[in-house]
Order: structure tokens, then C-alpha cells, then sequence
């Protein structure tokens, strides 16, 4: 008998970060995952969780996609031949046709593109990015509304 394929709806993998300020201010429409260029000590970093994704953001230079403004605390035991810089600019792995679709989504009005989450897959990192376009107050509270009402909804079902 053949297997089914089940698709799993995440990652998959273990997360380290994640950005919940962008879903909140952003309406992600696409999600891509991309390869980060990283030093040793930051890997080191990672691998205890040290990360924080809340003011960072990604930009296309040049036919490459930078990430900037992610903080990796870096370890007190790094090297001393190491001069760390926790908020520097990495450089991220991404296909050619997928850079050309990004660049694309920030040339239309109101796109920008976001980190989501950083997460660990067969022992390499990777970075969940997204193009949003921003919400708006009104948005953010409509979103909140529908959110409470299909929670009420679940606890009337669940009664019956």
C-alpha cells in the first residue's frame, strides 16, 4: 500500500523567533523561506535561542535581499579574536525568481517585506519572510472583532 503525502501546515521545524508585531501591523500575502549567511558565533547564538526579530526588516539592494536590525545577543563565552556585532547586516539565500518576485511586491504601493519567524530545518537556519501591506486602525480592530467573535462561536458549539 502507498503512503499519503500529508502537507504539514508550518515549517516543520524548531523555532527560535518569531515576529508577532508584523502580523499584527501587516496583511502577509505571500510567505518565502530563505537561507541566512551567518557567522559561527551567531550560530552558537541561535542554538540558545538568542534572537529577536521585532525591529527588524528586509530590503532588496542591488539584485540582493539584506535582513536588517535582527538582534542576536551574542554568547559570553564568544572567542576573544571575535569582535560581534549583534544587529548587523546579513545577507539572505533566496532564488533568482523569487528575489525578482520581491522586488516586484516593494515597487507597488503600500509593500513592504517582513521577517515572520527564524526557525532551525535539517540543522541549518532559515527565515520565514513575507510580503505585507500595512493595516490600517480600522483594520487592526475589525481583525480583533472577527478573532473574539469565532472564539465565542467555538465555546457555543463546544456547549451544545
Amino acid at each position: 500500500m502507498a503512503k499519503k503525502n500529508k502537507k504539514k501546515k508550518g515549517h516543520g521545524g524548531k523555532t527560535i523567533a518569531k515576529n508577532k508585531v508584523a502580523r499584527h501591523d501587516y496583511f502577509i500575502e505571500d510567505t518565502y523561506e530563505a537561507g541566512l549567511v551567518l557567522e559561527g558565533w551567531e550560530v552558537k547564538s541561535l542554538r540558545d535561542g538568542r534572537a529577536q526579530l521585532k525591529e527588524a526588516y528586509v530590503f532588496v539592494k542591488s539584485g540582493e535581499v539584506w535582513m536588517s536590525g535582527a538582534q542576536i545577543t551574542p554568547l559570553l563565552s564568544a572567542s576573544t579574536h571575535v569582535n560581534p556585532n549583534p544587529t548587523r547586516i546579513r545577507k539572505l539565500l533566496l532564488h533568482d525568481y523569487e528575489i525578482v518576485k520581491l522586488a516586484a511586491a516593494v515597487d507597488r504601493k503600500g509593500y513592504t517585506i517582513l521577517p515572520l519567524s527564524l526557525y532551525w530545518k535539517h540543522n541549518k537556519v532559515k527565515l520565514e519572510i513575507g510580503t505585507g501591506k500595512g493595516k490600517k486602525a480600522h483594520d487592526k480592530r475589525a481583525v480583533s472583532k472577527e478573532r473574539d467573535w469565532n472564539r465565542d462561536k467555538q465555546r457555543i458549539l463546544k456547549g451544545r
